[in-house]
């Protein structure tokens, strides 16, 4: 599995809480950082674009991260993650720079997903993923991570 993002997490408190999901994560997740580019916001995207999907094999599962994708709660998201695991290819999650992704991305997608239609730092997006994964994880282990306590 594999996280594939636009700009470089330096050391602080968010790399420290990604790494402290990262390390749970079986398989792990590595992460791909590509450089944020420079120009136009045309020319950003396309520089941008051609690192993210550079960064992806071709039997890759590639999974974006797009304000227009699919929401998902946290018991179907474990589920697509079973049957995104189940294919028996890589997991490859992608996440854009600050401008976006270009339309070759997301036409690329096995799936898009979003965290809701809120802007989210990228930076705190990989912490969410992170924990997203490990949650879905721990709902497909039947393992209590996860409280499934709403009120009635």
């Amino acid at each position: 599995m594999k996280l594939v993002a636009v700009g470089r997490l330096k050391a602080g408190p968010e790399l420290t809480l990604f790494e402290r999901y990262a390390a749970r994560l079986r398989p792990a997740m590595s992460v791909h950082e590509v450089p944020a580019a420079r120009g136009s916001v045309v020319e950003q995207k396309r520089r941008e674009a051609a690192a993210l999907l550079s960064a992806c094999p071709d039997n890759a599962f590639v999974v974006v991260l797009d304000e227009g994708g699919r929401v998902y709660d946290s018991p179907s998201f474990s589920r697509a993650m079973t049957n995104w695991q189940g294919t028996g290819r890589p997991i490859h999650f992608l996440i854009g720079g600050a401008e976006g992704l270009e339309r070759s991305v997301l036409e690329r997608a096995d799936a898009v997903m979003s965290f809701g239609s809120m802007t989210w730092p990228h930076m705190l997006v990989r912490i969410m993923l992170a924990e997203q994964v490990f949650r879905a994880q721990a709902i497909a282990t039947n393992h209590p991570y996860h409280k499934n306590s709403r009120p009635d």
